[in-house]
């Protein structure tokens, strides 16, 4: 699933395109991705608006155009978007040009936006999982798909006070379940939360109310920089994941932990193996070695 670094890597790709453009027409073979809408009825709200702005809220793309409306879109586990110009052949929806996305796992294409300027932005998504629906630009933060959810972990404000503060709210949880819980810190998903429990040193089941101030200040500074990295590597493209103009991220290239089972840890002076176990009903991958604190 697209975490933190993916959703913003897309989020600003988008920026970078779409302000200014104006919506001329949606397409989908798959109306259940338009949640509480159905189609004609989005089509209706979205056509001929203009894109002011698109930013990101945890997982979620927020369009938002003209006339106080936004649309919200999150990509659940294998969605993607891209943007550029696509035709149809063969009654599916083909890029009009080479290059990246002819990229295979950019052919699940299951919406189009048409736009005033002859592009696309198309939403490519292999298990159809994926979620478009519109909000009131103005009230966003009361809308039911992101009022319940946790402070942004890079926004300055999110200090080391408030990182303590939030995963304390469930003492008795572990750690690793506890990063990833929207509710708590927005953003954070299975690739990351390894990575940044291997920086820290900290096992995955360990509770966080037994955490020492210590190790929460490592695993502080761990966050921050494990998901700065996944920004400025593009995002993680283990899986299905690519940036609007279909291209790879390369976050998957820096990994330590994640996926990295049976291999020696790369940590100076270390020598353990990665381990793989579930944790919270998710895969956790660790160093039993030097992330050995678990209580």
């Amino acid at each position: 699933m697209p975490e933190l670094p993916e959703v913003q890597t897309t989020a600003s790709g988008l920026q970078s395109v779409l302000p200014g453009k104006i919506v001329t027409n949606v397409w989908t073979d798959w109306p259940k991705m338009f949640r509480g809408d159905t189609l004609a009825k989005f089509k209706k709200e979205t056509a001929g608006r203009k894109v002011v702005s698109v930013k990101r809220r945890g997982k979620h793309i927020l369009i938002n155009l003209s006339g106080d409306t936004t649309i919200i879109i999150h990509m659940k586990m294998t969605g993607h978007l891209l943007y550029g110009k696509w035709q149809i052949k063969n009654k599916k929806w083909v890029p009009a040009q080479s290059g990246p996305l002819n990229d295979p796992f950019n052919r699940f294409v299951h919406a189009v936006f048409s736009l005033s300027n002859g592009k696309h932005l198309a939403f490519s998504d292999t298990r159809k999982f994926g979620k478009i629906v519109l909000g009131k630009t103005n009230t966003l933060s009361h809308s039911p798909h992101l009022a319940h959810l946790g402070p942004e972990p890079l926004e300055k404000s999110f200090d080391y006070e408030v990182f303590a503060g939030r995963l304390l709210k469930k003492p008795r949880g572990k750690i690793k379940t506890v990063l990833m819980d929207q509710t708590v810190i927005a953003g954070i998903g299975n690739i990351y939360s390894d990575e940044m429990l291997w920086r820290a040193g900290i096992h995955p089941e360990t509770k966080v109310g037994l955490i020492k101030v210590p190790d929460l200040g490592k695993l502080f500074i761990a966050m921050k920089e494990v998901l700065n990295g996944g920004i400025e590597f593009g995002g993680d493209s283990m899986s299905d994941y690519r940036n609007i103009f279909g291209e790879k991220g390369h976050f998957q290239e820096k990994h330590h932990a994640y996926q990295k089972k049976g291999e020696r840890c790369e940590k100076r002076g270390c020598g353990g193996i990665i381990e793989r176990k579930i944790v919270g009903g998710r895969s956790a991958h660790f160093c039993p070695k030097h992330q050995n604190n678990k209580r």
